[in-house]
């Protein structure tokens, strides 16, 4: 990589370039023609904008120094330097692209910083298989970091209470395994010795349990699941709520849209925010966004779907309110997402009646 490169859209931005560890090597320089797209560069391998350079306008050039964070960056992202007369060009493809939204600056730069903290002997093509991943936990974390407080949170009370020495990722695939050395801030106050934790990554998820209000009905998947199969339950077939991970650069809200369509063939009319839990805080980093989706559930709209490039085989079924709720009681509900959403709308059913009613 030569020794200056000019940085243009979205890897111009001041988060990508702070993620990356680069500064300005001086003004910015004008270039002909006209960017398109790149709302998710950063993010996938095919969000970064088009240059067309004949079009009518200007494209803003940030100079920069070449280094070592920019060259292994751009090797996983695939970013090839661009030709100019003014220079090397990076940050862009040729041609025009659809336009797909706002740039995501903040999750950009968090994937940005993510893949630099990567071990450095960790093959780039490794790494770039492993994006959407990635970039899901990315998304997690700012999720975490924007949402959680507590009037009277549990824990000490310090704000110094946590502090986390390295972090490594000793296995990585489609989910991967954390590993975390910390020390934390004790109950009765000093630290703790360092401790050693591993944690399962997986990103954030949506359940959405299908309600016609009306009927008072919901609808039920079921799927095979490698949990319970690997941990040897002769029934790896267990009920379920409509789920899904949430994509880098979705909503949790937009996510139980799609998963509705494609897991039960549905189309919500509205979504009712239920609660949002970790089901496993010890061993997971997984949270879990819940809600009940108002839907029409005539007699058989219960089917069977999934993608078939993701290995689904899913099933639905109709079951009445209070035949859900034998169901956890009798002990036929075994996914605990399902008995959180079944037990809070048991609870909540007539004051949401009486909100959805007309008038």
């Amino acid at each position: 990589m030569s020794a200056r490169l000019l940085l243009v859209g979205p890897l111009a931005e001041p988060a990508m370039m702070a993620a990356l560890g680069l500064e300005p090597a001086g003004a910015a320089v004008t270039l002909p023609g006209r960017l398109s797209g790149g709302g998710r560069a950063g993010i996938a391998l095919d969000g970064w904008p088009g240059w067309d350079r004949e079009a009518p306008g200007q494209v803003t050039a940030q100079p920069v120094a070449a280094s070592e964070g920019l060259r292994r960056y751009a090797e996983i992202m695939d970013l090839q330097p661009v030709e100019a007369p003014q220079g090397r060009v990076m940050g862009t493809v040729p041609g025009t692209r659809p336009e797909d939204g706002p740039f995501q600056r903040d999750l950009a730069a968090r994937v940005a910083a993510d893949l630099l903290a990567r071990d450095p002997d960790q093959p780039a093509e490794a790494i770039r298989a492993r994006l959407p991943m990635i970039a899901w936990w990315a998304a997690s974390r700012l999720r975490a970091a924007a949402e959680r407080g507590e009037a009277l949170p549990p824990g000490p009370r310090d704000q110094d209470r946590l502090r986390i020495e390295s972090r490594r990722e000793p296995y990585g695939q489609y989910f991967s395994v954390e590993s975390l050395r910390l020390t934390h801030r004790l109950h009765q106050g000093g630290w703790s010795e360092p401790l050693e934790r591993a944690v399962f990554v997986s990103g954030d998820a949506v359940v959405v349990l299908p309600w016609d209000p009306d009927r008072d009905r919901v609808l039920l998947v079921d799927q095979f699941r490698a949990g319970p199969a690997a941990r040897g339950d002769g029934q790896p077939w267990i009920y379920e709520p409509v789920a899904g991970r949430i994509d880098a650069g979705e909503t949790p809200e937009s996510t139980a849209l799609r998963e509705a369509v494609e897991e039960a063939g549905l189309t919500l009319s509205r979504l009712i925010p239920a609660p949002a839990f970790y089901p496993t805080p010890g061993i997971a980093a997984e949270f879990i966004y819940g809600f009940i989706g108002i839907a029409d559930l005539p007699d058989g709209v219960a089917t069977v779907t999934g993608l078939p490039s993701e290995g689904e085989d899913i099933r639905g079924q109709l079951v009445s309110r209070d035949e859900l709720m034998r169901m956890v009681l009798d002990g036929r509900i075994v996914s605990g997402p399902l008995m959180i959403l079944a037990l809070w709308l048991n609870r909540m059913a007539d004051e949401l009646k009486r909100g959805l009613a007309p008038g």
